[in-house]
């Protein structure tokens, strides 16, 4: 098998990539947040998992629900190409 085969459809990108978005900076925003608040510190160990899925939770179908409109705003900021 090829690693081709192994891949979505082109199609499926406008859920991959809100997925990998989301998944990436709740990880980075709900670790800075927790740290915050509780130091690096045991306690950050045990409450940083849930702190990310909480989040992860909320971002991922925000994500889907706003991303037209950014598409739009940023269609509105940015020349198309030529």
């Amino acid at each position: 098998m090829t690693r081709s085969t192994y891949r979505l459809p082109a199609r499926y990108a406008g859920v991959v990539m809100p997925f990998f978005l989301s998944v990436l900076m709740t990880f980075v925003v709900s670790g800075i947040s927790t740290v915050k608040a509780l130091g690096l510190t045991a306690e950050f160990l045990q409450t940083w998992p849930s702190s990310w899925a909480l989040s992860w939770i909320v971002a991922f179908p925000t994500l889907l629900l706003v991303l037209p409109l950014v598409r739009r705003l940023v269609a509105l900021v940015v020349a198309p190409p030529p």
